[in-house]
């Protein structure tokens, strides 16, 4: 099923590129959500693959000791894109407004997509990319938690539950027909709602897949 233009909208609906103009040099989830991401990727990634971060910023949270052959960021703020030292090149590209990602066929071994997923208005043409710029094979990683900028978070994701968001990059998956593996799911959501350092802590979820082999 493919999401109505209502569930596509957003409540600023200017230009992207205007709200993401001046650089945020901050991390939007806490150090917890950090932690169980870092160790997520040092459990399914490889060295020595290249790795794109899609809707990158300043950091990507790779494990600091595995040494990848290329990590490509993608984002809205070049200055953010320009102090990530874990990318080896980086390129600006609003989504919303072309969704063909400026690479090659079966280039990456990895797509990773952390706390950004909310904002595509056009999904299912991002996820046909992802497909197609990955390897057979190939892992994305997709992560959220229940922080967002409310105001540029599409209207199918500002409604829905924590456990509808799920099943939304579910369906993002299963739109690229015999695409992707059977999406897998990892949910850590503190019972008490505190972390380690004794604050809130943020709930961890993530979408799992991988580029079926012979699609």
């Amino acid at each position: 099923m493919m999401l109505t233009d209502r569930q596509r909208s957003k409540l600023d609906t200017s230009n992207d590129l205007l709200f993401y103009d001046t650089p945020r040099l901050v991390t939007h989830v806490d150090r917890q959500f950090i932690h169980t991401l870092t160790e997520l990727y040092r459990d399914r990634l490889q060295p020595q693959t290249r790795i794109l971060d899609l809707m990158s910023s300043w950091v990507s949270h790779l494990p600091p000791e595995i040494t990848f052959s290329e990590v490509v960021g993608h984002g809205m703020n070049a200055e953010e894109l320009a102090q990530n030292p874990r990318l080896h090149r980086y390129h600006v590209q609003n989504l919303n407004q072309d969704q063909v990602l400026p690479y090659g066929d079966r280039y990456f071994d990895a797509v990773l997509n952390t706390v950004s997923v909310q904002y595509l208005q056009f999904p299912e043409r991002v996820f046909a990319e992802i497909h197609r710029i990955l390897k057979p094979g190939g892992i994305v990683i997709i992560s959220f938690s229940n922080r967002m900028f409310y105001q540029k978070a599409i209207q199918a994701w500002r409604d829905g539950s924590d456990h509808d968001r799920l099943h939304l990059v579910a369906h993002y998956l299963g739109s690229v027909t015999d695409g992707f593996t059977k999406p897998e799911a990892i949910v850590q959501a503190p019972a008490w709602g505190l972390n380690f350092w004794g604050g809130s802590s943020d709930p961890f979820y993530a979408v799992i897949a991988h580029r079926q082999p012979h699609s």
